[in-house]
């Protein structure tokens, strides 16, 4: 955990505490090495104002993109919680789903904005497996949710 904790300050970032769930589910479980993070709204603070609506008519894709890191970064905090002493993060799979006009196609290039922020953070341990949907809601009229697996290893 600590390389992770490293890593934010360097980059700069804020890592932020882990969210509260907004309905009944705990924030992350884990089994064996594997721990899965429920899905993650672009929420700072509690608050996912900055970060609602249909890309690319309510919300602009480079801010969907921005949302995604912020969703990502909430799935590190989630996980986070589920690591014992020694041990840091490796992200297995990345599930995102982009709240999309019926013509929108680019729901990958949104997505990126969590893929290549998990690389910059954990490095070769950033490098995973994807799945980019677009759905014509999500809760709480956000623009992007993600969802991931991680594998807890030795540091």
């Amino acid at each position: 955990m600590s390389q992770i904790v490293s890593k934010f300050q360097e980059l700069g970032l804020t890592l932020p505490a882990c969210p509260a769930p907004v309905a009944a589910y705990v924030p992350a479980t884990r089994f064996g090495d594997t721990i899965i993070v429920s899905g993650q709204l672009p929420s700072v603070k509690g608050d996912f104002s900055a970060f609602t609506g249909t890309v690319p008519n309510q919300i602009s894709v480079e801010k969907a993109k921005e949302a995604a890191q912020i969703c990502f970064l909430n799935n590190i905090a989630a996980a986070l919680t589920q690591l014992k002493a020694g041990e840091t993060l490796r992200l297995v799979q990345i599930q995102g789903f982009v709240q999309s006009a019926n013509d929108f196609h680019d729901q990958p290039i949104v997505l990126n904005g969590a893929s290549e922020l998990a690389v910059q953070i954990l490095g070769e341990n950033g490098k995973h497996a994807r799945t980019a949907v677009g759905v014509s809601t999500l809760p709480k009229n956000v623009a992007v949710e993600i969802s991931c697996t991680f594998q807890a290893i030795a540091e």
